[in-house]
């Protein structure tokens, strides 16, 4: 990217981010011509004020696009910066069942040590600390994978290696898509299904296919979201409740659930309404809100995606309706903060789809509280919060002022 011309990475990352030239062209407020003839190269940039004025319509450090290393933010900021995708991308680059035979087997971390890495980092994105998790991810993905390529065969220690990293590769794909970098999502989910197979566990494969489907979801991919949750979710289905067990039912009840988000998004709602029916009775076998291969799968949880999948459907009181019959279960108070946090931005999709501009502040407020990096991070979030602050008359309350700036969303 450094060898590239200014027009050029202008381009590449216009791509990235999925916009066409005319809507990249009016969030700049320039016109589609301009934005052409920069990216050719026959219009120079040599203006310091435009070059960060794109770097922040493209949501990048202004640093990559003038050919430079960016500078790292500090420790304690909530979002995820370029270097750190730039790193996590550079860790899915790797091919270690080459490589690993140039490193030396010494300098392996143990299995355990990974495990212990592992299980940290899922609750580490659980808890929504994604700043955290986005710098301690290339590290464990080069661990894993020269330890998945070391042990080879059929023996206990292959097979824990391959499931190890096969999770992490599924805390990448989760956490890349949430900051809206899709075709890493998908890249580091495929990669997840290979290497699950080769763990022999049916139901880590089943969970990696819950991942893929989100990111081709993400990707506008929505028909083929649904068949792949869909297939699978039916070579998973348990032949009754009682021979089942809870982590096979978790697992199936997830697939059902993320089939249903992708058949909301197509506007089909018989399709929703017959998923989201077999995730209760999946739930409902299983009893309680669990969090086997770390799916938070539980009755609470099939009434969040109930409500998310009306918004997708554009049904936003039916969602708000929802919502206040999830408030009154405690076992919503008890789900991690990212589930919560994330609900909670569903909801506020939800108010302001029917106009109560006010309460969708409200939830994004408390979205923030609970997790800042699932309302500050996410571009779903901004653009919720950038078309709430567009409707609404007069001046907006302090508290979601301040939400907006540190989202970085203009007043």
């Amino acid at each position: 990217m450094e060898e590239l011309p200014i027009g050029r990475r202008v381009a590449y990352w216009r791509g990235r981010r999925k916009m066409s030239q005319q809507v990249f062209a009016d969030r700049l407020g320039k016109s589609k011509s301009w934005v052409d003839k920069v990216e050719r190269g026959v219009r120079r940039l040599d203006k310091f004020s435009v070059i960060h004025e794109i770097a922040d319509v493209l949501q990048l450090d202004a640093q990559l696009l003038l050919g430079k290393d960016p500078e790292r933010r500090p420790e304690s900021v909530t979002c995820i910066d370029q270097v750190e995708v730039e790193e996590i991308r550079a860790a899915l680059e790797r091919y270690d069942s080459i490589s690993t035979f140039f490193r030396p087997t010494n300098s392996l971390p143990p299995l355990a040590e990974i495990h212990k890495a592992t299980n940290h980092a899922w609750l580490t994105f659980q808890h929504a600390k994604y700043g955290v998790l986005a710098r301690a991810l290339p590290r464990l993905l080069r661990d894993a994978q020269a330890a998945d390529a070391h042990y080879t065969g059929d023996d206990d220690d292959a097979q824990q290696a391959a499931s190890l990293l096969g999770q992490l590769y599924q805390i990448a794909s989760s956490t890349l898509r949430k900051l809206g970098e899709h075709d890493l999502a998908w890249l580091a989910a495929d990669r997840s299904i290979a290497v699950s197979h080769r763990a022999g566990d049916r139901l880590l494969t089943g969970v990696a296919t819950c991942r893929v489907g989100n990111a081709l979801l993400a990707l506008g991919r929505s028909r083929a979201a649904l068949e792949v949750n869909v297939n699978i979710a039916n070579r998973l289905a348990p032949a009754d409740s009682r021979s089942s067990t809870p982590e096979q039912l978790s697992v199936y009840g997830l697939l059902l659930l993320q089939g249903a988000m992708a058949a909301a998004r197509l506007g089909d709602s018989a399709t929703v309404r017959d998923l989201v029916n077999g995730a209760d009775e999946a739930a409902r076998a299983l009893g309680e809100n669990r969090n086997h291969y770390w799916t938070c799968f539980g009755p609470t949880n099939v009434q969040l995606h109930r409500a998310a999948a009306a918004v997708e459907l554009g049904e936003g009181r039916t969602a708000v309706e929802t919502h206040r019959v999830i408030m009154e279960d405690p076992g919503f108070n008890a789900l991690l903060p990212e589930r919560r946090a994330h609900h909670l931005l569903d909801i506020a999709r939800g108010y302001a789809q029917f106009g109560e501009l006010e309460k969708a502040t409200e939830m994004l407020l408390e979205g923030d509280r609970l997790a800042p990096a699932e309302i500050r991070c996410r571009p779903v979030a901004h653009a919720v919060m950038s078309d709430v602050l567009r409707r609404t008359r007069g001046t907006p309350s302090a508290p979601v002022a301040e939400l907006a700036e540190q989202m970085g969303v203009g007043v």
